[in-house]
């Protein structure tokens, strides 16, 4: 296989394995095992199916086009409007889940390792600025340390695995779900883990227009996650009851909670070590997305320390300003989240292939199968996630 098509798995896999990942046990707590993993392949197979939506549009477009100049062409002025505003908003949310549950892991260690009292906001603040400090340095740094700290990720992640599957029972894994409403309120947080839809324009550019080979991509590099979430969610599931899933309330009580019921504080060790560094390399990545997309926005092209300075007080104030008043927000910001990334994973990718099959008319080149009707079902499916999200912000689902 080709290294380039190699790479380009791997970076489909890594954009999709990440902090998310942490909240899958918490989230599908209620649902039972069955259950879970049957909303998490059928969000796997919609992500899937947007994926090679957004392949049928770049076939049609330069092969360094972004998702702004493609919703200007396919959309217009208006869509490039929404395609930005839900950039924004991710990136924020997203910001704003990391810094919250980095504080919380940063706190806790500083606690139980070196005996500080640091409550979690303190935490957030100095999770905030170490990690803002190097994407503030430039991408040269944040590529670096992002190395080291993937592949001790990938090391940890093994030995997580192989320390909690002997403690894995049965009678866990066929626990049925404790209420219906939880089905639907888990749909965002499950959805969110699933995201990797800002970096197939990179992959274009990286691979170019071969749709057969970008295929492949899509569908291998996001059935890796789905591989990896399946294997986590049988270790913690199956280690830990629904009941205590449930009143773990964070992500630290899922910690402690491992740590408590299998008495082995190896396991907890392990597990908050991988938690620490899935926190830093997702915050690494998408504050660095957001500091460049800020900079451009003000337009400081200057290198100088000013400059870098008001990108990155516009880039981390105001998710750590949400992190700050919620602490334990983790969940909360991942499902807020959610809401941009179903338009800027399902709506936005539906509307243009939509608008571009009306344009062409002879030479359509691919097509991805299914035609209207999946089209209209993945709407729906985006509508069904956002609403999900909408209600638990009114209380009326139960939030998780």
């Amino acid at each position: 296989m080709n290294s380039n098509i190699f790479g380009s798995m791997l970076i489909i896999a890594g954009t999709t394995i990440g902090a998310g990942m942490l909240a899958l046990p918490l989230a599908s707590a209620g649902l039972g095992f069955p259950t879970a993993i049957t909303i998490m392949i059928l969000i796997w197979a919609l992500m899937s199916y947007t994926a090679l939506l957004m392949i049928e549009v770049h076939q049609h477009a330069p092969t360094d086009a972004t998702l702004h100049s493609l919703a200007l062409k396919l959309l217009g002025r208006k869509g490039q409007i929404v395609a930005s505003g839900a950039m924004i908003f991710l990136f924020y949310a997203l910001c704003a889940a990391y810094i919250a549950g980095g504080g919380e892991q940063l706190s806790s260690r500083l606690i139980d390792d070196m005996g500080f009292n640091v409550p979690a906001q303190t935490g957030a603040i100095i999770f905030t600025l170490l990690i803002g400090s190097i994407v503030c340095v430039g991408t040269h740094s944040v590529d670096l340390i992002n190395r080291g700290l993937f592949i001790l990720k990938l090391i940890a992640l093994v030995l997580m695995l192989g320390f909690m599957f002997p403690h894995v029972q049965t009678v866990h894994l066929l626990e049925m779900p404790m209420e219906q409403g939880l089905i639907i309120a888990a749909l965002p947080v499950i959805f969110t883990s699933f995201g990797f839809h800002g970096s197939i324009p990179s992959i274009v550019k990286y691979l170019g227009k071969d749709t057969k080979v970008l295929r492949k991509v899509m569908l291998v590099g996001s059935s890796l996650p789905l591989i990896v979430y399946i294997l986590w969610q049988i270790a913690s599931q199956g280690t830990l009851s629904q009941q205590s899933l449930l009143a773990s309330g964070s992500l630290k009580g899922f910690i402690d909670n491992l740590g408590f019921m299998l008495d082995n504080p190896y396991i907890a060790k392990t597990v908050s070590t991988f938690a620490d560094l899935a926190l830093a390399t997702s915050f690494l990545g998408v504050s660095l997305g957001l500091f460049d997309f800020v900079s451009d926005f003000l337009h400081q092209k200057s290198k100088g320390i000013g400059s870098r300075i008001n990108s990155a007080v516009v880039t981390f104030i105001p998710p750590l300003g949400f992190a700050l008043f919620y602490p334990e927000g983790f969940i909360m910001a991942l499902g807020y989240a959610a809401i941009a990334l179903v338009i800027l994973a399902i709506f936005l990718p539906v509307a243009m292939v939509i608008s571009q099959r009306k344009q062409l008319s002879a030479d359509k080149g691919y097509q991805v199968a299914g035609g209207k009707f999946a089209l209209g079902l993945a709407t729906a499916a985006g509508v069904v996630i956002i609403s999900s999200q909408i209600l638990q912000m009114f209380g009326l689902l139960p939030t998780i």
